[in-house]
Order: C-alpha cells, then structure tokens, then sequence
C-alpha cells in the first residue's frame, strides 16, 4: 500500500472513531445513559473482536502513546477546570479521607484480590492495584450528567474522580519504573523519590503555567475582535504544555501538571470564562469519544476468558466489597444519608487513566522497553495487566455507568433542588428542615462569615447575591422546582421571586414578607407569601390557645413529616379510604383529600379518583415508603 493510501485510511479511521463518538454522545443524550458506556460498545464493534477496522498498529506503537497522552490531558485539564474550590468545600473531611484512607484501601485490597484470586507476582498485583484506584472524570461525569444527585454527592465523587486519576497514574509509573530497578535495590525511600519527584514536577509546571496563562489573559490586549478565541485557544495551549513539559522532565508527571493548571485556572476568575468552558467542553467530548474508542477497540477477549473465574472474583472484590467498604469508612460523619452513601459504593467506575497507562505498559512489557531501564520481557504479566483492568473496566461501566439513573432512583437519591435566598435564621431553618427529608437545598448568602459558618456546619451554601441573574442561574434555579426568597429585605426578595418566574420559569416560588404591608405586592406577581409577623402570631397564638398542638407540630417537624401527593397509580383509584388506610405503614395518616380546587378531612368511605391529592402525616420514614406506595409527591 502506497503512503497516499495509508494516509487516507488513517484519515477515514480517524473521522469514523469521531463519527462514531459524537453518535454515542447522542444516544447518551437520548436515552439518558452515561456515554462511555455507547463509547465502549462502539469500541468493540470496530476493533479485533468485531470489524476488525482498528487494531493496535493503526496508528502505530509511539503513535498511540502520544495521542492517549495529549487526550488523557485535555480530559484532566477539563475536569479540574470545572472543579471550583466552592464546591470541594461542600464535602471537605469526606474527599480528604476517599483520596487518602480510600485510595490505600482500594490499592492494597485490588492487589491482594489479584495476587490470591489469579495467582499474580506481588509486583503486578500491585501496578493492577495502583491503576484500580483512579474512578476519574471521564466517567464520573457523563453519569452526574444524567443524575442529577444532591451537589455534595456530585462533589464529593468528582473531587475523588480528578485527585485519585493524578494518584494513580503517578502511584503506578513509580511501581513500574522500580520494577526495572531491580528487587535488591528497592526501598521505601526510592518509592517516595519516585513519587516525590513525579508529583513535585507535575504541581511545580502547573503552577508556572496556570501563572502565564493568567497574566497573559489578563495583561496582555488579545485583540478585542478576536478576544474570546484566543483566550480559548490559550487555555488549551496551556493545557497541552503543561502536560508535555512535566511528562518530558518524569513519566506520568503530566497527569499532575494538568489537573494543577486546570485547577488553578478554574478558580482564577479568567476573562471569557464562559467562552473558554463551552469550548473546552466540546473538545473534550471529542477527545474523550476518541480515546475510549480507540483503547476499547484493543480490546481481545481472549485476554478477558482466560481470567475465568479468579478474574470474575477480582470484579465482585473490586466492585462489591472494596468499593462499599471504603466508601462507608471515608464518608461516616458527613451529612450524607445512608441511600447517599450506598450510591456512591454503587458508583465508583473505572475510566481513562487505568485503560490507557494499562495500554502502554502493557506495551512495554512485551517488549522489554521501559524508561530509564528494561524490566524482563513479560508477555503474560502484559495479558494479565491488560485482562484484568479492562475486565474491571467494562463490568464496572457497563453496571455502574449504565444503571446509575435506575440505582439512583430506586435509592431516592435524585432529589427536588431547593434554593434558598438568605442564609440566616430562617433560611438556615428551613434548610436543616428540608435536608432532613432528603432534599437537595442549596442555600445562596453574600454575608462571608454567615456563608463560612454555613458551609462548617455542612449546608451546600454558594457565595453572591441572589437579585443577580447570573447567581441564581450559577446555583441550579433552571433546574429548582423550588425558590425560596427567605432575606430580611423585601425588596429583594421581591426581585428574587421575580426573577425565578420570569427567568427561569420556577413551579414553586416562595417568598417571606417581613413587613405585612407589602405581602400584597407578592401576591400580585402569584408568588406565595409567608408574612413574618402574621406567622410569629399565629405560632404564638397556638403556644397560648392549642399548646397541644403546637408542642405536636414542634415534634413533627424533628422527626415526622407531613407531604400532598397525587393520586397516580391506576390500582389506588376507586379505593375507600378506609382500605388505602389499612395498607399504609404504620403510624401514617391520611388528613386531607383535595379534589377540584377543594380539600376536605375524609370520612372512610370516600372513594379516591385519578389526579387526587392526598395530605399524609407520620414519622419521617414511615410517610416515605407511603409516598412510594402511593403516587407522586406534588
């Protein structure tokens, strides 16, 4: 074959994986499934298990080593960018703990799994254990895509998605370089060297980059026509040299310098911030297409069947005990619920970093290459390497990516976003209230030491102010089923219920009245008003005249709970009362009956009728599993 037809075979592989990529981007947006998943399959199709288009010499040994470099660091670059300083504070103990107690535990738990189950030298057990840690934003994202979870939930797994990437791509460069060292020679201190002077390389150039890209933007005049593009541009430039020059200096420092810069970056408050996302965002989704595809594709099952069963044993130790188990140990403490916390042991796929670094050692194994030395050609640890981790891989994407909207909602973790205006003694009530049912409330306060004590007693708080468009927008009103103007000034609170009908088209828009007299202009614009005044009588009033009631409303809301659903599912409607009652767990009841506008305290004969709302009261976990039951909370 001529150098002319090569090139255009490489040319039609080329534009077929992107092809091939974007189509998957399409049905993950179709059918509300995390892309890798579509990435993978289509991986697979094209390479030596099915058509046989893509195989390991298409694009040529150091080829491929390049451009799983450059992709790994336009994808880290991108997934730090996103990571603002904001939102690790929401979870700061529990990400603390998964990417130090969690990493050691699934690194020393995934090695002795494979050393007992398939009989593996100690040193590859180990390289797979290092390589095992990383979950990464590749597939961290694509599925928060699709599920939205509480925003401490999302943190927390995309803060240990980015960190553990940088920990295991340079944890397992440093295991593979002392394998060429030689075992008389190893020892702890070389094993921090080597760890030391990859990580130290990798945060040093970052820094350096993110500080020239960020003077550049901000000094330098880039030409007002072509600003925004060439902000864009420069940013992905920095991305690409931050990862050559540290990768230059060590192997695998690259991962580090990246995520450095993107971090920094991301939290810089750049110029055409905006710009510079929407068009990472895009490059990325073609890069990350690319990639997965491509090492995908690699893919021989021959190296998956001859695992057998050990192989089978590392995945359920992997993804059934490790992974449950680290999670319950790093998260106990935080304010995450029991179903929060067994989603994220549900959630913890492996992605780009193990897949591709898995690729070329494995590479380097069969060939006896390896920088700065050469370990023992080793074709069976290459199979083993390569088995073992794509093995992970796709059970793991394929169970855990593509069931994590079904695991989310049968856990009830999706929950209704809630804004909050105000962070003080009513919003932060209202907060602990609605956090105690299970809701996703984000609590937006200007005040910087309100919004500290905030954040130090665990409430997702986002610093601004909440008359400002770009604020509410910023903190998830497009995606609130409920707003909530809780200031003590009614003229904001006034723009705030303004702004979430008009803007953002809220269902629910509350607002407090501090001063009676203006309840009128809230209720003008259809926003629901609580005055403070009228609301502080009728509590003090219920104190002086019905104190039962009152204490008894005091103790429902600590540990009961009262919610209106409707009337959805087809075997409840023609039912009495008195036999939807019965079925009920215990200790709830059914107090009012809405129909048509009009709400009434049943009598035990009424017969319920689609579309129905019914008010239950009980203890918290008792009116949940009748909402399930039930219908739909209104």
């Amino acid at each position: 074959m001529s150098g002319a037809e090569g090139g255009a075979d490489l040319l039609l592989l080329v534009a077929s994986i992107v092809g091939l990529g974007v189509f998957s981007q399409l049905l993950s947006a179709r059918f509300r499934v995390p892309s890798v998943l579509f990435l993978i399959v289509s991986g697979v199709a094209i390479g030596p298990e099915g058509l046989g288009v893509l195989t390991i010499n298409s694009f040529g040994e150091s080829g491929l080593s390049t451009i799983v470099g450059l992709s790994v660091a336009i994808i880290v670059f991108e997934g730090a960018f996103h990571l603002k300083i904001d939102k690790i504070k929401e979870a700061p103990s529990a990400v603390l703990r998964l990417t130090t107690i969690g990493a050691a535990i699934a690194f020393f738990g995934t090695a002795a799994a494979v050393h007992f189950f398939l009989g593996a030298h100690w040193d590859i057990a180990l390289l797979i254990g290092a390589l095992l840690i990383a979950t990464g934003p590749t597939v961290i994202t694509p599925i928060l895509k699709v599920v939205p979870v509480r925003d401490r939930v999302a943190a927390t797994l995309e803060t240990e998605g980015i960190v553990n990437d940088v920990t295991a791509a340079i944890l397992a460069v440093v295991l593979f370089k002392a394998m060429a060292v030689g075992e008389e020679t190893l020892t702890t201190e070389l094993y921090l060297q080597l760890f030391a002077e990859r990580l130290g390389t990798g945060l040093l150039v970052g820094v350096v980059v993110a500080a020239v890209v960020w003077s550049v933007l901000q000094y330098v005049d880039l030409s007002p026509d072509n600003a925004p593009q060439n902000a864009r541009l420069l940013t992905l430039a920095g991305a690409i040299v931050a990862f050559g020059t540290a990768d230059y200096v060590f192997s695998e420092a690259g991962v580090a310098a990246a995520a450095t810069a993107g971090l920094i970056l991301g939290n810089a408050g750049l110029p055409y911030e905006e710009d510079i996302e929407a068009f990472k965002g895009d490059i990325t989704l073609i890069v990350l297409s690319f990639v997965f595809i491509t090492l995908a594709a690699l893919l021989e099952f021959d190296q998956l069947f001859v695992l057998g069963l050990g192989g089978v044993a590392v995945v359920v130790a992997v993804m059934f005990v490790l992974r449950p188990l680290l999670v319950f140990l790093t998260t106990r403490g935080d304010r995450f619920t029991f179903r929060e916390t067994l989603f994220m042991s549900f959630v913890g796929p492996r992605g780009i970093i193990p897949a591709s670094v898995a690729t070329l050692f494995a590479i380097r194994l069969q060939t006896g290459v390896a920088e700065g030395g050469a370990p023992p050609t080793n074709p069976a640890g290459a199979d083993l390497l390569v088995g073992t981790v794509f093995l992970v891989i796709l059970v793991s994407v394929v169970l855990e990516g593509g069931l994590a909207r079904q695991i989310a909602e049968k856990l009830d973790v999706i929950p209704m976003r809630v804004l909050i205006i105000g962070g003080g003694r009513v919003g932060r009530s209202l907060a602990e209230r609605l956090e105690a049912r299970g809701e996703n409330v984000v609590l937006i306060e200007e005040d910087l030491t309100v919004l500290k004590e905030l954040r130090n007693d665990g409430f997702t708080a986002r610093q601004g102010d909440g008359t400002d468009v770009e604020v509410l927008r910023e903190s998830g009103a497009e995606n609130a089923k409920t707003v909530v103007a809780a200031t003590g000034d009614d003229d904001a609170n006034l723009l705030v219920a303004q702004l979430a009908k008009s803007n953002f088209d809220v269902e629910n828009v509350i607002a407090r009245a501090n001063q009676p007299s203006n309840a009128s202009a809230f209720e003008d614009l259809g926003v629901q008003t609580i005055s403070a005044a009228e609301s502080t009588a009728w509590a003090i009033d219920n104190q002086i005249e019905r104190p039962a009631l009152s204490n008894w409303m005091s103790e429902l809301g600590r540990s009961g709970d009262v919610q209106e659903i409707e009337i959805t599912e087809e075997a409840l409607v023609g039912k009495q009362i008195v036999d939807l009652g019965s079925e009920l767990p215990n200790g709830v009841l059914i107090a009012l009956v809405s129909r048509n506008g009009t709400s009434e305290v049943p009598t035990p004969d009424v017969e319920l009728e689609r579309g129905d709302h019914i008010t239950l009261i009980g203890r918290s976990e008792a009116v949940r599993e009748a909402i399930e039951q039930c219908g739909t909370p209104v």
